[in-house]
């Protein structure tokens, strides 16, 4: 059986569920960002408790068929810009149709109407926590992110964050910087 868990987004989130459903005896056979998929069928019981359970958390089980698909293409959003070495290789809308099996235009459309902001702009806002979350390692430089994250160049990317930030990447990298001193002078 699946079950559908919105906010699902992270290793946490799965370790949590994961846990959340051994203590009601069930067993999960896979687990993903948003989607458990167990061996038995689960009660109302079960499924009331595991909601309960899960709210506590800050997630939330799905049944609306809707909203379920808008999880699934958020879920494949995050996994490709967050967990993904090959974000450069891929087309976004090619590889979301093909992941959900659904047109790109219908998928955009509902995503569109139900979240009210287009795929298109909730992938620029993971791409920009992405940026932000490399720029704090510190480990690449602005051209190896913008390769990573399929920007055309530095420049789009500077100004794609900025648009969306108010920041440049490197003044933000200077308020990390900035801040980690005045860290040091406690």
């Amino acid at each position: 059986m699946i079950i559908y868990v919105k906010y699902m987004v992270s290793l946490r989130c799965k370790m949590v569920v994961k846990q959340e459903l051994q203590n009601l005896g069930l067993h999960c056979i896979n687990i993903e960002l948003g989607k458990i998929e167990i061996l038995e069928k689960i009660t109302d019981a079960q499924k009331e408790k595991l909601g309960e359970k899960l709210i506590s958390y800050g997630l939330e089980l799905l049944d609306d068929k809707r909203k379920i698909l808008i999880e699934k293409i958020k879920s494949v959003i995050i996994e490709m810009v967050h967990y993904s070495d090959e974000i450069h290789k891929v087309n976004f809308s090619e590889h979301i149709s093909e992941k959900l099996s659904y047109d790109y235009t219908y998928l955009a459309n509902i995503f569109s109407e139900v979240k009210g902001v287009t795929i298109q702009q909730y992938i620029i806002l993971h791409k920009i926590e992405r940026v932000k979350e490399l720029l704090l390692y510190d480990e690449l430089s602005l051209k190896e992110i913008s390769y990573l994250l399929n920007y055309s160049s530095i420049a789009h990317l500077s100004s794609q964050f900025k648009k969306v930030t108010g920041l440049t990447p490197s003044y933000f990298k200077k308020l990390k910087e900035k801040r980690f001193v005045n860290l040091e002078d406690l």
